[in-house]
């Protein structure tokens, strides 16, 4: 569910015209939904009520700083892969004893920041992150709570290029390897095992992946409580799916899900945290175009927008498909009619949709692409050397820009001529 309707002919973002938006900031533009946030953060700390349980929000997904203040103070950890990550998420008032720091390439200079600043746990990746880690923490003389992430070799039924679960992925330890290196790190100075953290992939659509390597993993927690190991927290990560196909999609409830956790690994007495981001942020945003023109070409025709693959990559990196709509909503019984939408971008690929059935749009008029919240403005770029897309931020009948669109000059001034060309 989402806040995101036609009334009176126009699409609204809660009670804010999408077509007054546009008119105040122009396009592109994303736009994000407050109630659609707050909706899905507690939809899913519902869903584990009854066991203690951090809902870490992964804000990849949607790292702007305002989004982390509106998580954070419903009381929302978060889960880091970066040192600038984890600097959004202080500079957004939540605290380091709620942020988990994951990723396969976490450098020295970001262990010891986070280390400096508190931190929940560190999700390591691997039996050499695990050394420098310990040489680290003992070196600035503290104690670097830490889960390792094991790869359970679980098939998530997901796009290959976001499948995290299988042996061939890059990430985490195999769990045949996991409990040697489990050992090693309970010998380590400055570690300390909390855990045991494991994250599939996402886009997930089925939840029998999910109970596979749950499954697995309480199994796993059995077999290091035997050798020792004071194991009582979860990492069970995230990649619960959204539809974004809305006519034909309709992946888990997180109250199944909640439900599938209790029962796989509730037994164990653990403290779980999950990590949900598309989940939390996708259906909370749209991003908001302008068509350019309707250009006839050979056999086929083309609405070419203002938005472009720099603005919303996933089309062109994942195939992805989002919904676009109108803003103005058309009249009953319009008829849809095939068009490639695309970009302005010189690259082929800078493709939104191939013969996608849309009611007549013309140059000037506005569509929406839905469920853009999640993987849209974070991946953006400024690829030929166009401005980066602004972000907007509506509440009730108030929307704010949470962050501006540069100006030319602003990014011209960001590049420098060295003394000798001058």
């Amino acid at each position: 569910m989402d806040h995101f309707n036609y009334r009176d002919g126009v699409l609204h973002a809660e009670d804010v015209s999408l077509a007054d938006i546009a008119a105040s900031v122009g396009t592109p533009a994303y736009v994000y939904s407050s109630a659609t946030f707050e909706r899905h953060f507690k939809v899913f700390d519902e869903a584990l009520d009854g066991m203690p349980h951090l809902v870490c929000y992964a804000m990849k997904a949607c790292s702007n700083l305002a989004v982390l203040k509106l998580l954070g103070d419903l009381g929302a950890g978060m889960d880091v892969v970066s040192e600038g990550e984890f600097r959004r998420a202080l500079a957004a008032g939540v605290p380091g004893e709620r942020i988990v720091f994951s990723g396969v390439g976490k450098t020295p200079a970001e262990m010891r920041f986070a280390l400096e600043h508190g931190v929940r746990q560190f999700n390591v990746e691997s039996a050499e992150e695990l050394e420098v880690l310990s040489q680290v923490a003992s070196g600035m003389g503290k104690t670097a709570p830490i889960t390792l992430r094991v790869n359970p070799d679980v098939d998530a039924k997901t796009h290959a290029k976001i499948a995290t679960g299988k042996s061939e992925n890059k990430f985490g330890v195999p769990i045949a390897d996991a409990r040697q290196v489990y050992a090693r790190a309970a010998a380590l100075p400055g570690i300390e095992v909390v855990g045991v953290d494991v994250h599939i992939g996402s886009q997930l659509v089925d939840l029998q992946p999910f109970e596979d390597a749950f499954s697995i993993v309480a199994d796993f927690v059995g077999q290091l409580r035997a050798d020792g190991h004071a194991i009582r927290r979860l990492d069970l990560g995230g990649g619960l799916g959204i539809p974004y196909r809305r006519a034909n999609e309709a992946p888990p409830l997180p109250f199944d899900y909640g439900a599938l956790i209790k029962r796989t690994v509730g037994h164990l007495g653990c403290e779980v945290e999950v990590e949900p981001g598309r989940l939390i942020a996708g259906n909370a945003g749209v991003l908001i175009a302008s068509v350019i023109y309707r250009k006839q070409g050979a056999g086929r025709e083309f609405l070419i927008l203002d938005a472009a693959m720099n603005d919303l990559i996933r089309p062109a990196m994942y195939d992805a498909w989002h919904d676009i709509v109108p803003v103005i909503e058309p009249a009953p019984g319009t008829e849809s009619l095939p068009v490639d939408v695309v970009g302005p971008v010189c690259e082929s690929g800078d493709t939104f949709a191939k013969g996608r059935a849309l009611p007549p749009v013309g140059a000037g008029e506005l569509v929406a692409f839905r469920s853009a919240g999640a993987y849209g403005a974070v991946m953006s770029s400024e690829y030929n050397s166009r401005l980066m897309v602004p972000e907007v931020l509506v509440k009730g009948d108030q929307f704010a820009v949470v962050r501006p669109r540069p100006t030319f000059d602003e990014m011209l001034a960001r590049d420098t001529i060295p003394q000798w060309l001058d």
